[in-house]
């Protein structure tokens, strides 16, 4: 399985908003239902917080795939 870098503006972002970013769900309701289901990894843990704060170098993960988040304009 590859992981694929997902470069994010800013110092984080929201976990429900990442998960729109990357088009695993399309609204925030969606993410909320996804994410409180325990259907959402965050650096191998379960994360269960919509508004978890995710930050360069966490990977989150959702039924076998994986993304790393990143810096925008930092190499990504």
């Amino acid at each position: 399985m590859s992981t694929v870098r997902v470069p994010v503006r800013g110092e984080w972002i929201e976990l429900g908003k990442f998960l729109k970013l990357v088009r695993v769900v399309q609204t925030g309701g969606a993410a909320k239902r996804l994410v409180q289901a325990g259907q959402v990894r965050v650096n191998g843990r379960v994360e269960t917080r919509r508004g978890a704060k995710l930050r360069a170098g966490d990977v989150v993960e959702v039924e076998g795939r994986k993304w790393v988040v990143g810096v925008e304009g930092a190499g990504s």
